[in-house]
């Protein structure tokens, strides 16, 4: 910075007066504990004022504890307590809804169960008085099968004896022919034959 001599020689004395006057304003402000030494709060002469400072400040404190923060906190755990003690009514009240419906389901099962029970036994039965009818009507028709099968077998075993007693007096008269060289009569043949056949 440039600064011209008549400046210079302008503010020298003015520096020197305020120079002069700062060292008689420092020298005027003494502080009463640097006469001892110690440190102000230390020092037992403000000991009375530190206390009633302290009083006042913890008086202070405690009223702005006991009006304002006090009463905020106990608001906000009224309503956390009143908010708990909602969750838990209407938790206590979903878990008896609940049990409710466990036990109607339980109830449900239970007669859904017993009617499968009887549909069950309901259809056993007819199906066992369906294939008793059918084993009946079988039978029926089987038996009268039998009884039409035993008629013709008597039926061709009549007719198969009547040609037995022809066809032996036929073989009777061809024996008798080729052995004696005569004929027999038909009569004399069919009582032999009659005879034999007893």
């Amino acid at each position: 910075m440039f600064v011209t001599s008549a400046f210079a020689e302008e503010s020298a004395p003015a520096a020197e007066g305020t120079a002069g006057a700062g060292a008689e304003t420092h020298a005027g402000t003494a502080v009463p504990g640097e006469a001892h030494g110690t440190f102000p709060p230390f020092d037992p002469a403000t000991f009375p004022s530190q206390l009633l400072w302290l009083a006042i400040t913890f008086g202070l404190f405690y009223l702005f504890l006991k009006r304002v923060v006090m009463p905020r906190l106990g608001g906000i755990i009224d309503v956390r307590n009143d908010r708990i003690t909602q969750d838990l009514d209407h938790a206590a009240k979903l878990k008896g809804e609940a049990d409710a419906a466990v036990a109607a389901y339980e109830q449900e099962l239970a007669e859904a169960k017993t009617k499968a029970n009887v549909i069950g036994q309901q259809a056993n039965d007819a199906a066992k008085a369906e294939a008793d009818t059918a084993r009946k009507k079988v039978e029926a028709a089987l038996d009268k099968k039998l009884g039409e099968a035993e008629a013709s077998i008597a039926s061709i075993k009549a007719n198969a004896m009547k040609e037995v007693g022809s066809i032996a007096e036929d073989t009777a008269s061809a024996i008798v022919e080729a052995l004696v060289g005569g004929k027999a009569s038909k009569a004399e043949i069919a009582a032999a034959v009659k005879s034999v056949a007893r």
